[in-house]
C-alpha cells in the first residue's frame, strides 16, 4: 500500500506564528490515509504537539526528519535558505512564494527539482474557492486593518451621544472592493462609520453596497445634480378635471413630454456595463480626490498579482486630508498603495497616521491557521488520488486549470510566465 507523507515544519518567518495544518485537518489526512509528520513546537503555543499527536500525527525533532521524510510539505511563508537546502528532486511545496517577486528562489528551487505551488497564483474560479488562502488571509487582512484604523484614530467611530453632546460618525473610505475591502467595509459599517468606497470594477459597486457603503461614482453625482432640477409632475387643466371625475391614468406624465423616473435606465437596457470609459475612470479619481479631504480614516487593499501594489494615494492627497486623520496601507508589503507608506511602520505626514502593517493574517494565528489548513487539505485532495484502502498517489494534471496555474516551477523549470520575465529583467539589470 502507497502512503504519501505530508510534512508540516514550524515556520522559521520572523514573525510568523501560523502553521500549515491544524490538529482537525491532520485527523482528516490521517483518517483517509496519509501519513504526516510535525516538527515539534510548529503549532506554537496554540496547538501542542500532544494535540497533534491526538489526531494521528507523528511528531518529529526536527526541520531536517520533516523535509528527509515527506513527500509533499506545507507551509505558509516562503522557505528560507536553509530550508531550500533541505528540500529535494520530486518534492512539493505548498506555500505563499510570490513568484515574480522572488524570482530568484524560485530558480534555485527548480533547479533543486521542487514541484512549487504557490498561494498566490490560485485561479479565481468556483472551483478553486475552497483552496484558496489568498482571499482566506484577506479576510482576516480587512478585519485587522478596521480594527487598526479604529485603534489608532483620536476619535469614535460611530455617533455617540453623551451629557457633552454628540459626537459626528467618522467617516470612512475603503479604496480596493475585493475580499480585504469587503471585510473592511463590513467592519466599519458595524463599528458606525460612514462608510464609502471606491473600485474600478463595475461589478463591485453592488457587493459595497450591500455592505452598507456608499460607492463613489461620478455618474450618480451628476445624476442626483440633475434630478435636483426635477419638478413632480401636476396634472392641468382638463387632465386635471379628469382626475377629479376618478380617471387616475390622466394623473401620469405624457410620455412624448416627460421623462418618467427609472424608466429612462430601461430604455437604455438597464445592465451595468462590464468595463468602465477611461473619461468616467477620469472623473471618479478626480471625485475620489475632493472626497478624501472629508474623510477620518482610509483603508486601502489594492494589489495587483505579480505586480507592484498600484499608487491610489499620492503625498498632495494625505496633505489634503485633516489632521488626525488615518490612513491603513493593506498592501505595505507589494510597495503600498499610498505614495509615503513604509512597510511594517507608521509613518507621520501633514497630522496623518500612515500605517503600513505586515503579515496581519499572522496577528489573529488561531483562526488564520484554522482557515489555512482547510484551503490546504483541500488542495492536497486535489492533487493526490486514492484513500486509505488502496492507497494514496500524488496525480499532478497539468490540463487542469488549478495545478496549472498554482504550480510555477516542475521538473526543473519554472512554469510561471511572470516569474521567468522578472527573472530576466533581474538579470538585464532592469530589477
Amino acid at each position: 500500500m502507497v502512503f504519501v507523507r505530508i510534512g508540516v515544519p514550524r515556520e522559521v518567518a520572523e514573525g510568523e506564528r501560523r502553521v500549515g495544518l491544524v490538529p482537525e485537518t491532520v485527523s482528516r489526512l490521517v483518517g483517509e490515509g496519509f501519513e504526516v509528520l510535525v516538527e515539534t513546537g510548529a503549532g506554537w503555543d496554540y496547538n501542542l504537539d500532544e494535540h497533534y499527536e491526538e489526531a494521528g500525527a507523528r511528531v518529529v525533532g526536527s526541520a531536517g526528519e520533516v523535509y528527509g521524510e515527506a513527500e509533499i510539505v506545507v507551509k505558509v511563508a516562503k522557505p528560507a535558505e536553509e530550508e531550500v537546502g533541505m528540500l529535494r528532486e520530486g518534492q512539493v511545496l505548498i506555500c505563499f512564494l510570490n513568484g515574480p517577486q522572488e524570482p530568484g528562489l524560485v530558480e534555485r528551487l527548480a533547479k533543486r527539482g521542487v514541484t512549487v505551488f504557490s498561494n498566490e497564483a490560485i485561479p479565481r474560479t468556483s472551483a478553486a474557492q475552497s483552496m484558496d488562502a489568498l482571499s482566506s488571509m484577506g479576510s482576516i487582512a480587512g478585519y485587522k486593518s478596521a480594527l487598526i484604523a479604529a485603534n489608532t484614530l483620536g476619535k469614535y467611530v460611530p455617533m455617540l451621544s453623551t451629557a457633552a453632546g454628540t459626537t459626528k460618525a467618522a467617516n470612512v473610505l475603503v479604496l480596493g472592493v475585493a475580499v480585504a475591502g469587503l471585510q473592511a467595509i463590513a467592519i466599519m459599517h458595524r463599528l458606525g462609520a460612514n462608510v464609502f468606497a471606491y473600485d474600478i470594477r463595475p461589478e463591485t459597486k453592488e457587493q459595497a453596497r450591500s455592505l452598507g457603503a456608499t460607492f463613489i461614482d461620478s455618474e450618480d453625482e451628476r445624476r442626483e445634480e440633475e434630478e435636483d432640477g426635477w419638478e413632480e409632475y401636476e396634472p392641468t387643466g382638463w387632465r386635471r378635471l379628469m382626475v377629479s371625475l376618478g380617471f387616475y391614468s390622466f394623473a401620469e406624465p405624457p410620455r412624448d413630454e416627460y421623462v418618467v423616473e427609472g424608466e429612462e435606465e430601461e430604455e437604455a437596457g438597464g445592465e451595468e456595463p462590464e468595463q468602465w470609459s477611461r473619461e468616467k475612470l477620469e472623473a471618479d479619481q478626480r471625485l475620489v480626490r475632493e472626497r478624501i479631504k472629508e474623510m477620518d480614516i482610509v483603508i486601502t487593499t489594492a494589489l495587483a498579482p505579480g505586480r507592484r501594489a498600484p499608487k491610489l494615494v499620492d503625498r498632495e492627497m494625505v496633505e489634503s486630508m485633516r489632521a488626525g486623520s488615518v490612513i491603513v496601507d493593506l498592501a505595505a508589503e507589494q510597495g503600498g498603495n499610498c505614495e509615503l507608506t513604509r512597510a511594517g511602520e507608521t509613518v507621520k505626514h501633514a497630522g496623518v497616521a500612515i500605517v503600513g502593517p505586515i503579515n496581519l493574517p499572522s496577528t489573529m494565528p488561531i483562526h488564520a491557521s484554522q482557515l489555512y489548513a482547510r484551503n490546504m487539505y483541500n488542495l492536497i485532495r486535489h492533487i493526490t488520488s486514492g484513500g486509505e484502502e488502496e492507497g494514496i498517489r500524488l496525480e499532478l494534471d497539468f490540463e487542469d486549470e488549478i495545478v496549472s496555474k498554482m504550480c510555477i516551477a516542475h521538473g526543473g523549470e519554472i512554469r510561471d510566465r511572470l516569474t521567468r520575465e522578472a527573472l530576466e529583467e533581474s538579470r538585464s539589470g532592469g530589477g
